[in-house]
């Protein structure tokens, strides 16, 4: 159960092991937080190595019928009931705070179950430091690396300097095939907080490395600031997205733009050329 990205890497990975595999997503898509054509790219790969993708369904029982387990969902007015012999339930996550003392201490929670922290990662306790899931806002491990830097000077030598945690150039990656891999914003993210953008897209299909190693499907969307090479937001969807966007973390963490990346030079051939021809797009449209 689950449409988000650890139920869709869960569903083509045990797909792949040889399971026969139904996944039940109660909203119209899967991975509803990536652009509606990249959330079609993946599924369409699912369904092509025979996941049963089940969009816009609603899981309401689990029942026993003679030996048989059955998941009753609802589509519209229909129902439907899925035979199972496991499910795995993957419909988010809240960090694990409990049994550590502290309440007793009167540390405080937020709303959304995570520990409270300032910038410098303390807790309403100036002694006590919180990185990780338990910390927010995001529950990646990189992040939680990332935040352990900032806790463990800050905890050592604050008193002399303290460093904020910086969020500011965060990304993440989908481990399905293809690969989903984001930094910055996004379309649908754009346009629901209402920035200006201009749209350039590389095909990955169109890349010699990708065609020489059978992956020649995907593409590489940059967002960026309408007139100008700086860069808001790339999505990444193809073989080894989550390496590809790191040139892309690095150039927005030191404010380099589409034309620094256009003249760097890329190997040929190799999949990072993408992030080369990416930025070419940009400059013939400019």
């Amino acid at each position: 159960l689950g449409g988000g990205p650890i139920g869709s890497e869960l569903s083509q990975a045990f797909r792949r092991l040889g399971s026969e595999v139904t996944q039940v997503e109660r909203g119209e898509r899967i991975m509803s937080r990536e652009d509606p054509e990249v959330s079609a790219m993946v599924q369409s790969r699912f369904e092509a190595d025979g996941v049963h993708v089940m969009t816009g369904t609603n899981a309401v029982a689990v029942e026993h019928e003679g030996g048989d387990k059955v998941l009753v969902c609802e589509r519209g007015d229909e129902t439907i009931r899925v035979p199972f012999d496991e499910i795995i339930v993957a419909v988010g996550r809240r960090a694990n705070v409990k049994g550590f003392g502290l309440e007793e201490l009167g540390v405080e929670i937020d709303d959304d179950g995570t520990i409270r922290t300032d910038a410098y990662l303390r807790t309403t306790f100036p002694n006590v430091y919180a990185v990780g899931d338990v910390a927010g806002p995001y529950q990646f491990t990189h992040v939680a690396a990332h935040q352990a830097w900032f806790a463990a000077v800050n905890s050592l030598f604050g008193a002399l300097k303290k460093f904020r945690v910086d969020y500011r150039v965060i990304p993440w990656a989908t481990f399905t095939d293809p690969e989903v891999a984001r930094v910055g914003i996004n379309e649908i993210e754009a346009n629901e907080r209402g920035i200006d953008y201009e749209l350039t897209t590389y095909p990955i299909d169109d890349l010699d490395r990708a065609i020489a190693d059978s992956a020649a499907y995907g593409i590489v969307k940059v967002l960026t600031v309408p007139g100008k090479d700086r860069i808001l937001g790339v999505t990444i969807a193809g073989a080894s997205a989550g390496d590809l966007i790191a040139e892309y973390v690095l150039a927005m963490k030191h404010g380099l733009g589409l034309n620094k990346i256009l003249g760097t030079i890329h190997i040929y051939p190799t999949l990072s050329e993408a992030n080369k021809y990416a930025a070419g797009e940009w400059k013939r449209a400019h």
